[in-house]
């Protein structure tokens, strides 16, 4: 069994930058692909940023430039860097990890961008 825990989410004017957080624990041997999903409200879920093992990343075409994905694996632990926030960045963000054939999902933290 793999736990994630996230943090780092928050109200941020916009401009403004936060960090997410997220630790994984437990059977965490094997996790492969680590990343970030988000859900605004009123829409689907939508990727917003992966990162491999071998640290390839991958990025929506809406936060590129302004969101940097990164892995400590000794850690365990994902971090989405996220600067030049807009209101349209506002949703609850997902962790989520791969381990073999299984997807495992935190809870969510939500980020909300408003003055």
């Amino acid at each position: 069994q793999v736990q994630l825990v996230e943090s780092g989410g928050g109200l941020v004017q916009p401009g403004g930058s936060l960090r997410l957080s997220c630790a994984a624990s437990g059977s965490v041997v094997s996790i492969t692909v680590m990343g970030w999903y988000r859900r605004a409200p009123g829409k689907e879920r939508e990727l917003v940023a992966i990162i491999t093992g071998g640290r390839s990343t991958n990025y929506a075409d809406s936060v590129k430039g302004r969101f940097t994905i990164s892995r400590d694996n000794a850690k365990s632990t994902v971090y989405l860097q996220m600067n030049s926030l807009k209101p349209e960045d506002t949703a609850v963000y997902y962790c989520h990890v791969i381990k073999g054939n299984q997807v495992i999902w935190g809870q969510g933290t939500p980020v909300t961008v408003s003055s």
